[in-house]
């Protein structure tokens, strides 16, 4: 094939633009983004060769540096796995994974406010830094196992970038950056001196476990980071290490170390972020942890490793006796797997029992970004509901502050039997709930759920600590009255029977309500049945299911009710009566922030009744 120019995607010209103009002040991570894509690019060749049979000499396997302060370039250059032509297009020609928009705008934010907000690795769009300290970038690579040429990519950054056949390119990658002009003010330093080069390598790429070498002299331990005892690791390298396996810039909230011995030996280094990163909720997100054999590389993302519910976790597993071809299908079967899994999620677990009272605010940073995924496990992990509830914290009525069931139940009423809770969309919106007017009159603490995953998981678990939990919206509610309250006065047992026979269409029954204080009106689901909101997500995944009808709840002691029966057995024939009873369902189901049905008549009916009224 012949040279071509092409243009970069769109979002690609803008992250160029953001990093020609440096927007962090620590541009020495270029380096660092190069040598974990040749750190990656061995560790493919190596499993290729292992797994499918390629042909391919893995004996001296490394990462060279080449500095030419006279020609003011840097080369590293690995023997791996190498690209295709199509494959440079796909990975450097443009940003194919989701979240660019998103990646886009904390990008320029952070360079608004000059702060280092780290964020290209987390992305996986780390060759582009290279642009930060450099004027011009060639690449030259071939990929392993195919014949004939090699593929040369080149670019200065503006905007388009050639590509071409390299005939003579070996197997492996090797990119060249012409450097720009040192400038300290800017901290752009001479990155062709290998002073530099040494220090930058010996700082974040220690770890790195295929050697790195500049002329004759390898500059990194290569020690494998888990296998060293914890009083032998530095904060720092540990820091390091888990930014290169996350490609997260930002250094990891908690560190857990494992050694299993005896019968099944394995050992294990796992992270938990401080922060989530932006694809936590995308389906076709890469999750898993790296598994090693016998400190060989063998899977960068297992899955089997660890529950999805847990999918934030990072790290390695290295076992010692597993199979170096093991591949997916058997891992998926092997009870040593399954083994370690059990014994790594109960680890975590416990870890993060233990952040809420050694270290509350690291646990609350923990629980505001995951959280919501933690609750999946309640679905999804049956056996694990009494550990994933003793570590969730939840928004409540009582506190500013969420709390734990544990300190809930610690401040239950005296009789009280039940957890209270109600889910909705928001706080406000909870909050403000008319079936909260009882609960809140009497004092009685209620747990806020506003997470999607809180509508389903209620209903998985039975109990915490032997007390049922209990939506405050789904059946009849008798709280312990004021020897005081007085019983409505009259007979509101014909207006009961007027209104379901008007509204038989959407209610199941109509019937007087305990837990109305001020509000007239409010909609309660059977005990057994599902929520609306429940039953629109199930419409949102396209499960149609049968609709549901509700009970409507009225208040006797509110004068709108009130006065509504008076009207009734004035007349119950009065032709205003049925509209009135479309308007009293529709304010009750806007109050909880449903949608009505036709939102058009509903206004038409309550334009002509203000009308008449002024």
């Amino acid at each position: 094939m012949t040279m071509e120019t092409l243009e970069f995607q769109a979002e690609a010209r803008q992250l160029l633009q953001l990093m020609v103009h440096s927007i962090y002040s620590n541009k020495d991570i270029f380096l660092r983004e190069l040598i974990s894509n040749a750190s990656d690019a061995l560790d493919k060749l190596r499993l290729a060769k292992l797994q499918d049979g390629l042909e391919a000499d893995t004996s001296d396997l490394h990462i060279e540096i080449e500095a030419d302060t006279e020609a003011r370039t840097l080369t590293v250059r690995d023997n791996g796995i190498g690209m295709t032509r199509e494959e440079v297009v796909a990975l450097i020609g443009t940003i194919a994974k989701s979240g660019t928009a998103d990646l886009l705008a904390k990008l320029k934010e952070a360079s608004e406010k000059k702060g280092e907000a780290e964020l290209i690795g987390q992305f996986g769009v780390g060759f582009y830094s290279t642009f930060m300290v450099a004027d011009k970038v060639t690449l030259v690579t071939r990929k392993a196992g195919t014949e004939g040429h090699g593929t040369r990519w080149e670019s200065a950054g503006e905007g388009t970038y050639t590509i071409d056949d390299a005939p003579d390119a070996p197997v492996g990658t090797t990119v060249t950056l012409h450097l720009r002009p040192k400038d300290e003010e800017d901290a752009l330093y001479d990155y062709a001196d290998e002073w530099r080069i040494k220090q930058i390598v010996k700082r974040y790429s220690d770890f790195i476990s295929f050697p790195i070498r500049l002329g004759d002299e390898t500059l990194n331990s290569q020690k494998a980071l888990w296998a060293r005892p914890r009083s032998e690791v530095t904060d720092e390298e540990y820091h390091e290490f888990y930014k290169h396996i996350s490609h997260d810039w930002t250094d990891p909230l908690e560190i857990i170390n494992m050694k299993a011995e005896g019968t099944f030996e394995y050992e294990a280094l796992l992270f938990i972020p401080s922060r989530a990163p932006h694809d936590l909720f995308q389906r076709d997100a890469r999750r898993g942890l790296q598994l090693y054999v016998k400190r060989v590389f063998i899977m960068d993302d297992s899955k089997e490793l660890i529950p999805d519910y847990l999918r934030f976790v990072k790290g390695v597993v290295d076992a010692a006796d597993l199979s170096l071809n093991i591949s997916r299908e058997i891992l998926q079967q092997d009870r040593h797997i399954q083994m370690i899994r059990r014994r790594l999620v109960k680890k975590v677990l416990s870890t993060i029992k233990d952040l809420m009272t050694s270290n509350p605010e690291k646990y609350a940073t923990f629980w505001r970004e995951f959280g919501r995924a933690v609750k999946e496990g309640l679905l999804s992990e049956p056996d694990n509901h009494k550990p994933i509830l003793e570590i969730a914290s939840f928004a409540t009525t009582a506190q500013d502050e969420p709390t734990t069931l544990a300190g809930y139940v610690e401040r239950m009423k005296e009789g009280q039997e039940e957890i209270y809770f109600l889910t909705g969309e928001s706080r406000a919106q909870v909050v403000n709930s008319p079936h909260m007017e009882a609960f809140a009159e009497q004092g009685y603490e209620v747990l806020i759920l506003t997470d999607p995953v809180d509508e389903i998981w209620v209903d998985a678990v039975p109990d915490f600590d032997g007390k049922k939990l209990r939506s405050i919206a789904r059946g009849s509610v008798d709280l312990k009255k004021d020897e005081e309250e007085k019983e409505p006065e009259g007979d509101f047992g014909p207006l009961l029977g007027f209104l379901k026979e008007k509204l038989d269409e959407q209610v199941k029954e109509v019937r007087l309500s305990h837990r109305l204080t001020t509000s007239a009106a409010c909609l309660v689901s059977d005990q057994d049945d599902i929520t609306p909101a429940l039953e629109k997500m199930y419409r949102a995944m396209g499960q149609e299911g049968p609709r549901v009808k509700r009970i409507l709840e009225l208040n006797p002691n509110h004068p709108l009710v009130a006065g509504l029966r008076s009207a009734y057995e004035r007349g119950a024939e009065d032709p205003a009566l049925p509209e009135t009873a479309e308007l009293l369902y529709g304010t009750a189901l806007l109050a909880e922030g449903g949608d009505l049905e036709d939102p058009a008549r509903f206004a038409k009916l309550l334009a002509d009744r203000l009308a008449r009224t002024v």
